[in-house]
């Protein structure tokens, strides 16, 4: 895998997951969505246990809090889904992503951003890109490949992203 470079901006959205910052690259997104009717998918693992329909396409629901060892929230009038477009095995995949607050769509330095320590990390340092800094909060830029590799894997050969995919 190669270094992320240490020059240029990340075009990101910044978002909450129980009161902690992360961001996903703004292009990845393709839109911001106030909650909807969630049909839960029997089976599957909580991580990915529940299907929306997001203009007449089935999306699986991903709930990125269960990747980083965080308890299941509760929805509030803040909650928002991510709906991103994200490559797996080569197709071109919508994933809605649960989180607790959505913020903005920000320039993060490179300059200010540095790999997860492998040590002294409460959550898994292979989930997270990167780490920035910005007025004295932390900002978690997570590894989706990772995730979705580790975290997707159910007892079969297929992953259940996969397996809801329409």
């Amino acid at each position: 895998m190669n270094p992320e470079p240490l020059t240029g901006l990340i075009e990101a959205l910044t978002f909450d997951l129980q009161g902690e910052t992360f961001a996903l690259e703004a292009g990845l997104v393709r839109e911001v969505l106030d909650l909807l009717p969630e049909t839960d998918v029997p089976g599957a693992p909580p991580f990915v246990g529940a299907v929306i329909n997001f203009r007449g396409r089935i999306i699986p629901l991903v709930d990125l809090r269960l990747a980083f060892d965080m308890r299941a929230a509760t929805p509030t009038i803040d909650s928002r889904i991510v709906v991103i477009e994200y490559d797996l095995d080569g197709q071109p995949t919508l994933i809605g992503l649960r989180a607790d607050k959505v913020h903005e769509v920000t320039s993060i330095d490179r300059a200010v951003t540095e790999a997860a320590p492998r040590v002294g990390m409460r959550w898994r340092s292979d989930f997270i890109r990167l780490l920035a800094r910005r007025n004295g909060d932390l900002i978690v830029i997570p590894d989706l490949d990772q995730i979705f590799a580790a975290r997707g894997q159910s007892t079969g050969a297929v992953t259940p992203i996969n397996a809801l995919q329409s």
